[in-house]
Order: C-alpha cells, then sequence, then structure tokens
C-alpha cells in the first residue's frame, strides 16, 4: 500500500513538473519572434476588390457607427450587412443604410434557415457575393473580410494587408490582423497608429478586466500567432479575417460551404484554407478594434464558447497530422492548441492536488513544517514561482513596452499581478466547455455587451444622415 501511494505521489509531482516546463518553453519560444517584429511593406489598396461581411444579431445599438465608419475610412469596400433574424430594430436600420450607400447590401435571413450560427450567415454573404460578381471578375484579387458589428477597422488596414508578403503574395489565401480589445473603439483607431505600434494608444481609462483582455489579445495571442508565421499555421480570428475569394472557392468546392458548423468557426476555416493548400497569415501592423467586457460572467460565457469550438475542431487533427500541404510544425503546432483545454483542465486537477501533498507533508513532518523547509522543501517555493507565476506575469510589463498602450511602470506592475488570476480565471472555461461537449450541447446565445439595451420598447436611434 505505501510503495503504491508513494508511486501516485511521484507521478502526480512529474505530470506537474512536465506541464510547468511545457508551459514556460512555450512562453519563451513565442517571446523571441514577438520581441524581434519588423513592419511590413505596404501595398495599394486598389489592387483588390474588398468585400466587408458583418453578421448581425440584435445590434442596434452598434451597427450604424461600425458601417459609418467603414464608409468613411474605407470606401472601396462593398459592406454586406447580414441580418440573422434580430428581433429588435437592426433590420431597419441596415435597410435605411442601404437606401443611403450604394456600397451597402443588405443580406436577410429568417426562419427556419435564421440564427443557425455565424458560419451559415456568412456562407450566405459568400453566395450572394459570387452572384453579384460580374462574369469573367478575377476571383483572385477579391478580398472577403469579416468584421464584428461593434469592430473598427483601423484606416490604413487595407493598404497594409495589400503588401508584398501579405495579400501581395498569391500563395496567400487568408490574413488575421491584430485585435485590440477597449471599451471605446472610436478612440482607439482614432489614434496615430505610429503612435499604437511604437509608444502609446489609448487605453487606460478601460476597466481593468478590459484591458486585460487587450494584453491577452495584443501580447500572448499575438505572440502565438508570430510563431504560427514560421510554422505555417497562423489561426484565423472572427473578427478582422480577411480571406482571398479563391480560398474559400476552393473549400466551398471540396466542403460545400466555405464555413462550417463549429462554435469556433473562424479558427476552423484558418484550417480548411490551410487543408486547402493556401497560406494563411498574420498582421501585427494594422488592427481591428472591439468592444471588452467588463463583467466577469459575459466574459467566462464567451470563452466557454471559444474552449468548445477549440473542442470540436478535433475532428479535423488527423487531418492535419496527415496532410501533405501543412508543414510538421504547423501541424505540432495546431495540434498543441487544440490540446489546450485538456492541459488546462489537467492543470487546474493537477497542481492544487500537488500543493495540498506538499502542505500535508510540511505539516505532518515529525520535527515541524519550517525544518521540513530548510531540510530542501524550500526549492519549491522559487520553481512555483518561476513556473505558475512568471509566465503570465511577464506580460503585463511585455504589454508597456511592446504593445503599443499607455501604462504606466505601477500600473506595469499591477497588470502582471492581475494577468495571474486573470489567466487561471480562464482554467474554469475548460471545464465549463468539457461538460457541453460531453452533454451533446451546441447551442450558444450571444455573448450580451455593457451598453446593450432591452430589447423590448427600445426606440430606433436617429441615424446620423450622411453628408
Amino acid at each position: 500500500m505505501g510503495s503504491s501511494v508513494h508511486l501516485g505521489l511521484a507521478l502526480l509531482n512529474t505530470a506537474a513538473f512536465v506541464l510547468c516546463v511545457l508551459f514556460l518553453s512555450y512562453v519563451i519560444v513565442v517571446l523571441r519572434p514577438f520581441l524581434r517584429h519588423r513592419e511590413v511593406e505596404l501595398g495599394d489598396r486598389a489592387d483588390f476588390d474588398w468585400h466587408v461581411l458583418i453578421p448581425c444579431l440584435n445590434e442596434e445599438t452598434v451597427i450604424v457607427g461600425t458601417v459609418q465608419h467603414l464608409l468613411d475610412t474605407f470606401p472601396e469596400a462593398t459592406v454586406w450587412c447580414i441580418d440573422d433574424d434580430s428581433r429588435d430594430h437592426t433590420h431597419e436600420l441596415i435597410t435605411w443604410l442601404a437606401t443611403r450607400h450604394e456600397k451597402v447590401r443588405v443580406v436577410s435571413r429568417r426562419p427556419p434557415e435564421a440564427r443557425k450560427g455565424k458560419g451559415d450567415a456568412l456562407n450566405d454573404a459568400y453566395r450572394r457575393i459570387c452572384a453579384e460578381l460580374p462574369e469573367g471578375a478575377d476571383r483572385s484579387r477579391v478580398v472577403v473580410g469579416v468584421v464584428d458589428a461593434d469592430g473598427r477597422l483601423e484606416q490604413f488596414c487595407p493598404d497594409v494587408i495589400a503588401g508584398p508578403t501579405l495579400f501581395g503574395d498569391p500563395t496567400v489565401g487568408a490574413v488575421q490582423v491584430q485585435v485590440r480589445i477597449t471599451e471605446d473603439v472610436d478612440a482607439l483607431v482614432g489614434t496615430d497608429l505610429d503612435r499604437l505600434v511604437g509608444s502609446r494608444a489609448r487605453t487606460k481609462g478601460d476597466h481593468i478586466l478590459v484591458r486585460l483582455q487587450d494584453l491577452e489579445f495584443a501580447g500572448p495571442i499575438a505572440a502565438m500567432q508570430f510563431l504560427r508565421r514560421r510554422t505555417g499555421s497562423v489561426a484565423m480570428g472572427g473578427n478582422g479575417q480577411f480571406t482571398r475569394l479563391t480560398a474559400l472557392d476552393d473549400v466551398a468546392r471540396e466542403h460545400g460551404t466555405p464555413w462550417h458548423g463549429a462554435l469556433l468557426e473562424d479558427f476552423e476555416l484558418g484550417l480548411h484554407v490551410l487543408l486547402s493548400g493556401h497560406r494563411t497569415e498574420y498582421c501585427h501592423d494594422t488592427f481591428v478594434a472591439q468592444d471588452g467586457l467588463s463583467k466577469v460572467k459575459p466574459l467566462l460565457r464567451q470563452r466557454t464558447r471559444w474552449s468548445q469550438g477549440n473542442i470540436q475542431c478535433l475532428r479535423y487533427l488527423w487531418g492535419v497530422l496527415n496532410s501533405e500541404r501543412i508543414s510538421i510544425p504547423g501541424a505540432l503546432e495546431i495540434a498543441h492548441y487544440m490540446w489546450v483545454p485538456f492541459s488546462q483542465v489537467f492543470g487546474s486537477v493537477v497542481f492544487p492536488l500537488t500543493t495540498i501533498v506538499m502542505l500535508w507533508y510540511a505539516f505532518h513532518d515529525p520535527q515541524g513544517a519550517d525544518q521540513w523547509l530548510l531540510a530542501g522543501a524550500w526549492g519549491l517555493i522559487p520553481l512555483g514561482l518561476l513556473f505558475g507565476v512568471l509566465p503570465h506575469a511577464l506580460w503585463g510589463f511585455f504589454y508597456r513596452t511592446h504593445c503599443g498602450t499607455f501604462v504606466t511602470r505601477r500600473g506595469a506592475l499591477w497588470m502582471a499581478v492581475a494577468n495571474i488570476g486573470y489567466g487561471y480565471l480562464l482554467q474554469i472555461c475548460a471545464w465549463r466547455a468539457l461538460f457541453r461537449v460531453l452533454k451533446g450541447h451546441t447551442e450558444w446565445h450571444k455573448t450580451a455587451r455593457a451598453n446593450d439595451r432591452p430589447v423590448a420598447g427600445t426606440p430606433v436611434p436617429t441615424p446620423v444622415p450622411s453628408s
């Protein structure tokens, strides 16, 4: 009995140590390309035909501002507003916009086809684009972007992603731009691009939870994308993703439609683009801004959906690992990303159990806990700080120096401490996602924004006429 207990404890300690080493190693690997970033060369937006898709479900509080911003800063683009059976005044607003602007199109979805997921809504717009293009159009010069209803594209975005290393390269099928999170999207996109990339952006007035989301996207998520550029496995996001029409055509030719049914339809699309033989790229030199979530409950709901979508995409893992079109490093990186929810579940069990065992030994040592520490167990404390705290805390300081935001030294220290708790908070989502998968739940409700009003009795906002 005693030997089996010791064996179990040894395995527990080994598992905790291996997880820590793997996590810290991954952080070190992603940091190097992130810190050595160099700006890309600009292209000419006039080289492409731009179509921007905006999926809409009860977006009356934000849709007018988003469409107007696109029309003002991105006048070459055709803006497709996809109303997925909204119950508020979204449809009336986008219809009004379409009557005022020739570059605005409305796609109306009604039951029983409506509300079957974001992917289905995007597929409807894809079919409309294909029907509207003139015969003989060069589909390789058509770029289809996706922007959330609360999103704001940075004004030079089309010129940046038209550059020679992005859509200027015919092998590139899709580009994901940097995502920034804030409570004031208009103020952020109004910030000078040089100030954003090189120094300071307007985020200092945001709620701490919103700033942690911005840190997450501008820091570790961006760093992962830099690593993926090297492995050939850049992932697509749901906001600020741009895809060449020929890449969408190739996916649709093989699978029926470009987008599919996973709750993480953006990541799923990126996998299909890679499997169809196109390259995916990440661009850190332009961005899309979106509203952050200032309350914990909506944030956990959103991240649980993402985690569940990640698990759903496991069905593509065998195809990725056996694909001749995806490099071995790329396939391994994708496999690692798909493993993340399970590593979070595993780690959330292993680490607390290891801590409990260590504490039990400390307080049951015949010579006392102090002697137990002095006998060599004190080394567990710096080891725990190195593996369990430092990787999360580092991003607070990098957020100040490398993420183009306004943070004082004291603020960076506070962000470092808060990010430790934020990282462990998100582990809850992996458990929730796993339970949903085991129970067979695939339905989802839209995450409400902080400034959304109740649908019932909501007056129609007065749109601002175009000049």
